[in-house]
């Protein structure tokens, strides 16, 4: 069966990705909203209705209309906005958060695709948090640096109009109230909002998140190699997963540690350094913002969507 997919938002920054990806496709159709339609309400409505799975590229508010516009109980629907990664009656679009996700996001009707930012950190943190090795009211910190499409097309132009004297590195979220906090909260398993501390380079796509742990005033200090192998035994057999964790190595710095080291892949590699003489750990994702944190990770989902179909 062929299956109709229509990606409403399609000329934004992650719906021409996806597009991309999806162009040579021959177990699926790409439907699209006419030209001369695109403005039109009824027009998205009609594509929103006819498809086998949506795929929401669009800001929140205009991802919740798109929603709302479904009549039917056959359209599935993964959407790639904040809107509903917290919301009831939908399943979270990482594969990789446990044994059973894949199936889940396999069945579901709503599926709400990560954002960029909370994946490297889940990935890190939530098999740490079930192992017991990290207390769910742990004080986390993250920090990391992004590509500046990562800040949407507004980003996007305005770094491309600079060119060489846009800023090489710049901090943001500087008010502590990140918008993805909620579902890195919820889905790393913590009892407490992290502090989030991220940074945009002069570099279209390519993202490295960092966990640094001060583990010394736990009850239970735990070692490296206690925390390398419940990471690693956290994904190691998952069929659906495109992780990878690095081997635990003492190095003073690694070329892998480079945020465009994945694009264009759906790959995410996890390392882990540590001191354990000082109690402190380093907790590193390296992948692609616009990969598996974005576009990827949407059609990974949309495969195991479609597999369900099949």
């Amino acid at each position: 069966m062929t299956a109709k997919i229509f990606i409403d938002g399609e000329h934004g920054t992650t719906g021409l990705q996806i597009r991309s990806r999806l162009a040579d496709r021959k177990d699926i159709e790409l439907i699209s909203v006419p030209t001369e339609r695109r403005k039109e309400k009824a027009a998205r409505a009609e594509c929103l209705n006819a498809a086998d799975i949506a795929i929401l590229c669009l800001p929140d508010d205009a991802a919740r209309e798109s929603v709302s516009l479904i009549e039917n109980d056959t359209t599935r629907v993964i959407d790639a906005s904040t809107a509903h990664r917290v919301a009831d009656g939908w399943v979270y679009g990482f594969p990789e958060l446990d044994r059973q996700q894949g199936r889940a996001i396999a069945e579901a009707r709503r599926v709400a695709n990560p954002g960029c930012w909370p994946q490297g950190p889940i990935a890190l943190l939530r098999p740490l948090v079930s192992a017991g090795l990290l207390p769910a009211d742990f004080p986390v910190t993250v920090n990391g640096i992004t590509g500046y499409s990562g800040g949407g097309r507004t980003m996007i132009e305005d770094y491309e109009a600079k060119g060489e004297d846009a800023p090489e590195f710049l901090l943001y979220g500087l008010s502590l109230s990140h918008k993805h906090l909620p579902e890195l909260r919820q889905y790393a398993n913590l009892a407490r909002d992290p502090l989030m501390q991220p940074a945009v380079g002069n570099f279209a796509q390519g993202m490295v998140a960092a966990v640094p742990l001060q583990l010394g005033h736990l009850d239970r200090v735990p070692k490296g190699e206690e925390l390398h192998a419940a990471i690693a035994d956290h994904y190691a057999g998952l069929e659906e997963s495109v992780l990878e964790v690095a081997p635990l190595e003492a190095l003073e710095r690694s070329p892998e540690i480079e945020p465009e080291r994945y694009n264009g892949t759906n790959t995410m590699r996890l390392h882990v350094f540590v001191n354990d003489t000082r109690a402190q750990a380093l907790l590193i994702a390296v992948y692609d913002n616009l990969g598996k944190g974005a576009s990827g990770a949407a059609v990974q989902n949309l495969d195991l969507m479609l597999g369900d179909m099949a």
